[in-house]
């Protein structure tokens, strides 16, 4: 069996040679994005019980629907490439995270603000946040 999948891996080392530039790509996409990501939540977004509607909410139903599309079929193609990441090299759970940051579907508020209440992401976040002269993160139970 180890020899097989040795036959394999030199069969297919430029798959994997691009498997592993795309993962390294995206490492650094995401380590350049995520500060400026974070920077652009709202202090106050996770004060609300409830979510507030986003300024994009408004345009007209065509271009709405458009950008929700869109919206998911990122995020959906983000969570299958890091749930791929998972076995592959990769940072999997960052970028599942983001598919699932991305996408719209039911619970979504209530998941964000259990994984972001959590006080060591919450500090990591407010760090980033303070890096980038954004007020820290609010919370109201």
């Amino acid at each position: 069996m180890l020899e097989s999948l040795s036959q394999w891996i030199a069969g297919h080392h430029v798959l994997l040679t691009g498997i592993g530039f795309a993962s390294l790509v995206l490492f650094v996409v995401t380590l350049l994005f995520l500060p400026w990501l974070v920077a652009q939540i709202p202090a106050d977004y996770f004060s609300h019980k409830r979510r507030e509607p986003l300024p994009w909410k408004e345009l007209h139903p065509f271009f709405r629907y458009m950008i929700l599309i869109l919206k998911n079929i990122v995020g959906g193609l983000l969570l299958l490439a890091g749930l791929a990441m998972l076995l592959l090299p990769g940072q999997g759970w960052l970028t599942v995270l983001f598919g699932l940051i991305l996408m719209d579907y039911p619970g979504k508020f209530r998941l964000e603000r259990k994984i972001v209440s959590q006080p060591k992401l919450l500090r990591l976040i407010n760090w980033l946040r303070k890096k980038q002269h954004k007020p820290p993160i609010l919370f109201q139970s």
